[in-house]
């Protein structure tokens, strides 16, 4: 005689499965999660589409301006912000409109690349230091401790008499030492990370070093380089600001929002305008990067992964 099982005896005990609203979150990688967070945190978006405004300006405002950065209007130099000039005129008659997004342009190039650049060399040098440890850790630190004794404007002063005043020398002069930061940040996460159990199986299998760094290391350091970074921007370009303030930076007729600022300071008493716009380029830049930098900080913090 056949036995017939009621469908009731599999089913969950204590469920409504027709009005159930179980939400299920769908599986993500550890980037998509990252990125899901930083949507979330409203002032860093806000600062990353200000910057990419600011990126967009830098790039394009100066073709479809229709003044150029150095047309001099000597009959109404200094003149405060119109219709016509929206930043208004400087000392020597030049659209400081224009200028501004001409500046920039030298300003983000010498930020961008210099923290790219930092980037490389903190990364390899402070990566080959932890892997290795020993002797070879010992010697390449020291090398780090005597860059990090040797103040920046020592360098800058040295290289800008052998290669002279520009945008060349002084992103020079920025990059070799500004890396060293870096270099022993991911010099510690290296030490930390090579002694974990995925690293010794990676071994005990005979993987090469090239592959364990590549595969391994890099990935689980990432977050830390991404977020490092982008806090050195703002470095970078209050560090070309104060240079160029000095005189010691971009040349004219070159300009930069540092170089801006050093000609406005100089009429900032009766036409503060000149001093103004540049000023505000430089500290709403810096702040946004910063204020982006702690956006990330937050959402690669493991942490607070949910």
């Amino acid at each position: 005689m056949d036995k017939v099982i009621s469908r009731e005896l599999f089913e969950k005990v204590g469920v409504d499965t027709q009005n159930s609203e179980t939400v299920v979150r769908p599986s993500m990688s550890y980037f998509q999660d990252a990125w899901r967070r930083l949507k979330k945190n409203k002032v860093a978006m806000i600062s990353m589409f200000f910057l990419i405004f600011i990126a967009l300006m830098c790039t394009f405002a100066p073709m479809i301006y229709p003044v150029a950065f150095d047309t001099q209007d000597l009959m109404n130099t200094n003149q405060g912000p119109t219709m016509e000039h929206f930043f208004g005129l400087d000392d020597l008659g030049r659209d400081i409109f224009a200028r501004i997004w001409v500046g920039g342009r030298v300003s983000l190039t010498i930020a961008i690349v210099g923290a790219l650049i930092s980037l490389v060399i903190g990364v390899l040098y402070g990566g080959i230091s932890g892997y290795f440890g020993g002797i070879v850790d010992d010697i390449m630190m020291r090398i780090v401790e005597i860059l990090v004794g040797i103040p920046y404007m020592i360098v800058v002063i040295i290289v800008s008499m052998v290669l002279g005043k520009g945008i060349h020398s002084l992103l020079i002069a920025l990059c070799l030492t500004s890396w060293t930061g870096l270099a022993r940040l991911v010099r510690g996460q290296v030490i930390s990370l090579k002694s974990s159990e995925y690293i010794l199986a990676a071994k005990a299998l005979g993987t090469s070093d090239f592959k364990i760094i590549r595969k391994h290391l890099f990935p689980n350091m990432l977050s830390v380089i991404i977020i490092n970074t982008t806090f050195s921007i703002p470095g970078f370009i209050f560090s070309e600001a104060f240079l160029s303030f000095l005189g010691m930076g971009i040349q004219p007729p070159n300009t930069s929002w540092g170089a801006m600022a050093a000609l406005g300071q100089q009429q900032m008493m009766y036409y503060p305008h000149e001093l103004l716009f540049p000023a505000a380029a430089i500290s709403l830049t810096m702040l946004a990067f910063n204020l982006l930098g702690d956006g990330l900080r937050d959402a690669f913090d493991p942490k607070l992964r949910q």
